[in-house]
C-alpha cells in the first residue's frame, strides 16, 4: 500500500518505473501504477511525493526508513548539482550568445529561442512553423550568427533533434518533460495518427530535413560579415627570432636584423618582441650583465620607429626541441646545481628539469646568497636602468615576464627530452626536497601529517587519464587528499606568479607588465583535465581553475598573452587525445576578461593557412560580443627568417590588415 502525497488520479503511459533495491523496499510493490514516476528531471519531485506507508514492525521498517531518508537527501543534492548546471548554461546564453531569456527561463524557452535564431516562428502556445514556403531544397535563413560556443554547440543539437523541416509541419513540446530536462524531445503532431505521444527519439524521417551541419553552415553563410567588430585595432607584434643576439651578448648579423626590419615596416607591423636572456646577458658571472648587444639591436629597432615589447626570459631555449639555437640557464647557475641539484624542478623518479629555476627555492638563499626571486629582481633592475632612455622615449612600449618553462606560467611537466610526446598527460614536478618539505608542512597544518607526499599512482609522462588511477573518471584527483595536493601543487604557481610580479612592478613602475598563459587542451574532454592538473592549473570539469589565478594577476595590472592553439591536427586526431581547442580558449579568454583584464594572444605554431588565419582573426576580434571585448594586442611567432623568403603563411599583409579593421569580411 502507498499514499500519494499529490492526490492525482490519473497515470501517463510515459512512466518508467523507479529503480530501487527490493531488498531495501521489502513492502514495495515495483509493479503497482502508483510507483512509476515520469522520465528526467522531473522524476526527482514525483519520487519525493511518494511515501510508502511501513505494514509491518521491526527492524526491518527501521532499516527502511533510513535508507528512504538517505535516498532523499541524496536526489536533494542530485536536484540542486542539476539546477546549478542550468543556470550557468542560461547565464551563458544571456550573456555570451545574446538570447532574451526571461529571469526564470526553463528549457522550453531556449528551444523556442533557438528555433526563432534559426528562421522560425514561435507562438505563445508553443506553436512553430516555417515563415516562408520553399519546398524541395535547403532554406537559408537570415540570421546572425552565435559565436559563443555553448550556443553553437546547443544550436548543433537543436537543429540535429527538433527541427523538423516538412512543409507547414507543426511542432510542439511534449509538456510531461521536465522544464530544466536536457534530453526534452520536439514531437511533430498528425505523423503517425491515432499512435499517440511518442516516448522515444524524435520522429524526424523526412527526406527534406535540414542536418544539422547544413543548419549552421546556412547561418553562416547569409550572414552579414562587416559587424561592428572589425573596425577594431588589434596592433601586430613581430616576434624576432632566436639567435641573433649570440652566447657572449653580441649582434650577429646587424645587416640583416636592418633588412628583416625593413620587411616588417612594410608590412605595417606595429613593433617587435625580443627575448632578452638570462643566460646570456648574465651567463658567466652572478651580477654581471652584458648588455651591449641588445644596445645595438635597440637602437636598430629605434631607426624604424617600431614599438619594442621585451621578455625577460628566465627560463632555457631549444632543451626540448631540435635547432641549431641553444640557450641554457647562466653557467654559474648549473654549477650550483651540480652540487644543490634540488634547485630545479624534480620528477616521482628523481630527474631534474633544467628548463627553469624551481619556484620553491624563490625565498631560499640558495644562490650565491641570493633567492629566486631576488635574482630575477636584479635583472629586471638592471634592464631597466640600462634602457632607462628608451623607456622615457616611450620605444618600450611593455615588458613579459617569464614565469616556467617556455616562458609561460606553467610547471615543466612535458619535458620531450624525458620522452614525452603528445598527448601524454605529464607528470608532477615536486619532488625536489624543497618542494616535499612545503608539502609535509602544510599537510600537518590541515592535521593529516599522511598528506605529505606526491601521488604514487598518477601515471607516466605519455599515460593517457584512464590508464591511471588517479586521473581516471572518478579517480583519486577527486578525493580529500586529491582535492588538497592539486590545490598546493596550484598554489605553488600562482604564489611564484605573485612574487615575482610584486617586484617587478617595483623594476618597471608605470609600465605594462605581460604574463604568458599556456594553451594546454589535450585531455579537456576529460573529467581530471590531467594534463591541466600536471601543469599547475587546478581545473577539472567540476572547478574554474583560471579564475583565482586571474585575481591574483588582477592586484598588478597584468595584461594576459595566451598562446592561441592552432589547426595543427586533424579533428580525428584531436578526438583521439580528447583535446578541446575552443572549449578551452573559451574558459581563459572569458575568465580574463570577467576579471576586467587586458587580453593578448600569440599563434601557438608557426605555420598556418588562410583557414588558421581566420580562426586566429575571430579570437582576437569576436564578433558580437555583447560588451565588444577584443584582444589588446597580438603576436606573430614567425618559423624563421623573413629576409630568406620563406615563410608558411604568405598573407601576412592580409592578417595584419584584418587585426588593423583596414579591411573587413
Amino acid at each position: 500500500m502507498h499514499t500519494l502525497n499529490n492526490n492525482t488520479g490519473s497515470q501517463d503511459p510515459n512512466l518508467d518505473p523507479i529503480p530501487s533495491d527490493p531488498d531495501q523496499f521489502p513492502n514495495r510493490n515495483l509493479n503497482h501504477p502508483q510507483t512509476r514516476r515520469p522520465r528526467g528531471f522531473a522524476a526527482t519531485a514525483a519520487a519525493a511525493s511518494i511515501v510508502p506507508t511501513d505494514s509491518g514492525g521491526g527492524g526491518g521498517g527501521g532499516k527502511g526508513k533510513r535508507e528512504r531518508e538517505k535516498e532523499k537527501e541524496r536526489t536533494k543534492l542530485r536536484e540542486r548539482h542539476r539546477r546549478a548546471i542550468t543556470s550557468r548554461m542560461l547565464a551563458g546564453l544571456r550573456q555570451y550568445g545574446n538570447f532574451p531569456l526571461p529571469a526564470r527561463a526553463d528549457m522550453n524557452d531556449v528551444i523556442a529561442a533557438l528555433a526563432r535564431e534559426a528562421g522560425w516562428s514561435v507562438d505563445a502556445d508553443g506553436t512553430t512553423y516555417r515563415q516562408s514556403h520553399q519546398p524541395n531544397h535547403v532554406v537559408q535563413y537570415p540570421t546572425r550568427s552565435i559565436e559563443s560556443p555553448l550556443s553553437s554547440s546547443t544550436l548543433k543539437n537543436c537543429a540535429k533533434a527538433t527541427l523538423e523541416c516538412q512543409q507547414h509541419s507543426v511542432l510542439r513540446i511534449d509538456e510531461n518533460l521536465s522544464p530544466v530536462s536536457l534530453d526534452s524531445v520536439v514531437i511533430a503532431e498528425n505523423d503517425h495518427p491515432g499512435n499517440g505521444r511518442y516516448t522515444g527519439a524524435s520522429p524526424i524521417t523526412s527526406v527534406g530535413c535540414l542536418e544539422a551541419n547544413q543548419l549552421i553552415q546556412d547561418v553562416h553563410s547569409t550572414e552579414p560579415r562587416n559587424d561592428f567588430t572589425e573596425s577594431f585595432y588589434v596592433p601586430v607584434y613581430a616576434m624576432l627570432p632566436v639567435g641573433i643576439i649570440d652566447s657572449f651578448g653580441q649582434l650577429v648579423d646587424p645587416d640583416g636584423v636592418r633588412q628583416e626590419l625593413s620587411y616588417m615596416k612594410s608590412l605595417n607591423v606595429d613593433g617587435v618582441v625580443i627575448d632578452c636572456w638570462w643566460g646570456i646577458v648574465e651567463g658567466w658571472n652572478p651580477q654581471k650583465y652584458v648588455w651591449s648587444g641588445y644596445r645595438e639591436l635597440f637602437n636598430l629597432i629605434r631607426d624604424f620607429k617600431l614599438k619594442l615589447q621585451v621578455v625577460m626570459a628566465f627560463h632555457e631555449y631549444g632543451g626540448n626541441v631540435s635547432g641549431n639555437v641553444i640557450i641554457s640557464l647562466p653557467q654559474w647557475v648549473l654549477e650550483i646545481g651540480k652540487d644543490n641539484p634540488d634547485i630545479f624542478f624534480t620528477d616521482r623518479e628523481g630527474r631534474r628539469s633544467f628548463e627553469c629555476l624551481n619556484w620553491s627555492i624563490d625565498k631560499e638563499r640558495v644562490l650565491h646568497g641570493r633567492s629566486g626571486i631576488e635574482v630575477y629582481f636584479d635583472f629586471m633592475r638592471s634592464f631597466r636602468s640600462e634602457f632607462d632612455d628608451l623607456f622615457v622615449e616611450g620605444l618600450i612600449a611593455s615588458v613579459e615576464i617569464g614565469l616556467g618553462a617556455s616562458g609561460e606560467l606553467k610547471y615543466p611537466s612535458f619535458p620531450e627530452r624525458m620522452g614525452w610526446i603528445y598527448p601524454g598527460i605529464g607528470e608532477f614536478q615536486c619532488y625536489d626536497k624543497y618542494s616535499q618539505l612545503n608539502l609535509q608542512k602544510e599537510a600537518k597544518s590541515r592535521g593529516f601529517a599522511f598528506w605529505g607526499k606526491g601521488p604514487e599512482n598518477a601515471g607516466q609522462y605519455n599515460s593517457q587519464p584512464h590508464e591511471t588511477g588517479f586521473f581516471q573518471e572518478r579517480g583519486e584527483y577527486d578525493s580529500y587528499y586529491g582535492r588538497f595536493f592539486l590545490n598546493w601543487y596550484s598554489q605553488l604557481l600562482i604564489g611564484h606568479a605573485e612574487n615575482v610580479l610584486s617586484l617587478a612592478n617595483l623594476a618597471f613602475e608605470e609600465t605594462k607588465i605581460i604574463v604568458k598563459i599556456p594553451a594546454i587542451y589535450w585531455s579537456y574532454k576529460t573529467a581530471s583535465h590531467a594534463a591541466e592538473l600536471t601543469a599547475g592549473y587546478y581545473n577539472p570539469s567540476n572547478r574554474d581553475g583560471y579564475s583565482p589565478l586571474f585575481e591574483t594577476l588582477k592586484k598588478y595590472s597584468v595584461t594576459v598573452k595566451f598562446v592561441c592553439p592552432g589547426p595543427q591536427m586533424s579533428p580525428n586526431e584531436h578526438e583521439e587525445a580528447l583535446a578541446d581547442p575552443e572549449g578551452l580558449s573559451w574558459q581563459v579568454i572569458n575568465a580574463a576578461w570577467d576579471k576586467q583584464l587586458l587580453i593578448g594572444g600569440e599563434n601557438a605554431i608557426t605555420c598556418f593557412d588562410r583557414e588558421g588565419c581566420m580562426r586566429l582573426i575571430d579570437i582576437a576580434k569576436p564578433r558580437n560580443h555583447p560588451d565588444s571585448y577584443h584582444f589588446s594586442f597580438f603576436t606573430y611567432r614567425q618559423p624563421s627568417h623573413l629576409v630568406q623568403g620563406y615563410t608558411c603563411f604568405p598573407d601576412l599583409d592580409y592578417f595584419i590588415k584584418r587585426m588593423h579593421g583596414d579591411i573587413q569580411r
